[in-house]
């Protein structure tokens, strides 16, 4: 009795999710997005073109940034450096459907997402207010996960959280080191 009684329920369930998917609508991704963003360190502009209703590959360029002092006891000696970065960012936005049936705007992708991030950071050239300042040719592997978000109609933000494997090269394009590395996205931009 035991198993018919789990096949029994094992079937409702199948009835319940089938009719479900029947009467839910399926929501999409934008089929194409162009912005531009800030963030703690760094400007970046971005396209975002759709793959299928729920994935899209994110495409940046801009500028990264950093801060540093001499020394920790020094007399507010702090410097700054901007390098350029290029990012490749597939992502999965799985919650559009269940915002939209909870009637939360899901224009301009305004939804959770799970990505993996791709960041190339060339040694080309840098603005900084220090002289000799360079930063390595690197290229990191990050699985993220992050919420899109609209403030009006042309404004949004994204926050993301990830850990990944970052690679340094050398002069002449061999590993040269490589580890762990966290990322924390917070960035504010506006939506063409």
């Amino acid at each position: 009795t035991d198993q018919k009684m789990n096949r029994f329920i094992i079937i409702l369930l199948f009835l319940f999710l089938w009719s479900s998917g029947l009467k839910a609508q399926n929501y999409s991704v934008e089929e194409s997005l162009y912005g531009i963003q800030t963030g703690v360190l760094g400007v970046w502009a971005y396209n975002e073109l759709r793959l299928a209703d729920e994935f899209s590959f994110r495409t940046e360029i801009g500028f990264d940034g950093g801060l540093w002092a001499n020394s920790f006891y020094s007399n507010g000696d702090m410097h700054y450096v901007f390098a350029p970065v290029i990012t490749l960012e597939p992502r999965w936005y799985y919650n559009l459907n269940k915002r939209a049936d909870r009637g939360r705007k899901t224009w301009n992708n305004a939804a959770n997402f799970l990505s993996l991030d791709i960041t190339v950071h060339p040694d080309l050239f840098v603005i900084s207010d220090e002289n000799n300042v360079s930063v390595p040719n690197q290229i990191s592997f990050i699985p993220k996960w992050g919420i899109k978000r609209n403030i009006g109609r042309h404004f949004g933000y994204e926050l993301g959280i990830g850990i990944g494997y970052a690679t340094y090269f050398n002069e002449k394009n061999y590993y040269d080191s490589d580890g762990g590395v966290l990322s924390l996205d917070l960035k504010i931009g506006y939506n063409f």
